[in-house]
Formats: structure tokens, sequence, C-alpha cells
């Protein structure tokens, strides 16, 4: 009797792991891995930017703000080059992070290019420290999402 239920048991659990392997299983899209750079796993190398508090710590709060807003106004226009995939602030840290950049770049040199164009970094309010970073190659899909879910524009 108890092989007859491990046989049942081993039997069931092969037939529904089969099961589960059909239904995730997702046709490969060629045209849009091309469009997306996706190498054969779905991946593609970005470069990973930490933004940390940087070394000028004299700026009036109304020179911090408008260099701030021009730090956002940057960030919009490399997202609308295709540049900027993901960006954000961290939490307070004893690293003094204060936030994270995923930029589609080719190169690190490329990456620092862009971010020369940043007020804050320019002002030393930010500094950068860039990353090569190998992540799925659709990161970028979900900003058209974006627009749809925010209220409140920077």
């Amino acid at each position: 009797m108890k092989k007859l239920v491990l046989f049942i048991s081993l039997i069931t659990a092969m037939f529904s792991t089969q099961a589960q392997d059909k239904k995730t299983k997702v046709p490969y899209d060629e045209a849009l891995a091309k469009k997306l750079g996706a190498d054969s796993y779905g991946m593609k190398m970005y470069v990973l930017v930490i933004l940390k508090s940087g070394s000028n710590i004299t700026e009036t709060k109304a020179k911090t703000d408008s260099l701030f807003a021009g730090h956002m106004a940057n960030m919009g226009k490399m997202v609308e080059m295709q540049k900027l995939v993901v960006a954000g602030p961290m939490g307070k840290n004893d690293k003094n992070y204060r936030g994270i950049f995923v930029l589609n770049t080719k190169s690190i040199e490329e990456a620092k290019q862009l971010l020369e164009s940043d007020p804050a970094i320019k002002a030393k309010l930010l500094e950068p420290e860039l990353y090569n970073w190998y992540g799925s190659a659709a990161l970028a899909e979900y900003l058209p999402f974006h627009d749809k879910i925010q209220k409140k524009s920077f």
C-alpha cells in the first residue's frame, strides 16, 4: 500500500510539474529582443549610478533648491533620450547614498558624459559612483506605465 501511495504521489508531482512548465513558457519574441538589445538570456549591460552626498555643503537653501530642480529637469531629458531607465532616492543611510540611476548606455564613459549636464553633480551637491550592471533588457518597458499612475510631476 505504501508503495502504491508513493508511486501515485510521484506520478502526480511529475505531471503537475510538466503542466506548470507549459503554462509559464512564454514564446520568444525575436523582434522585441532585438529592439531592446537583449542577449540570448534576455539581458543587457547598463550603468548603475549611485549618487552620494557631495562635498559642497555651502550652498544656500534657495541655491540648493534651484540645483535640484535642474537635477530633476536633467533626469527628464535623459528619459526623453531613452537613457534613464530607473531613478529614485534612497532612504537615510550611513553611507551617504542619496539615490540611484540605471542608465541605458554602452559604457561608463558615455554615462559620465550624460551626468556632466546635471547641475547638482556639477555643483558637487551629489557625487556619482558608476558601475557596469547586467539586468533585464525589458527594464525600460515599465516607463510608459509610470506616466499612467503618476498624479504629480517633479
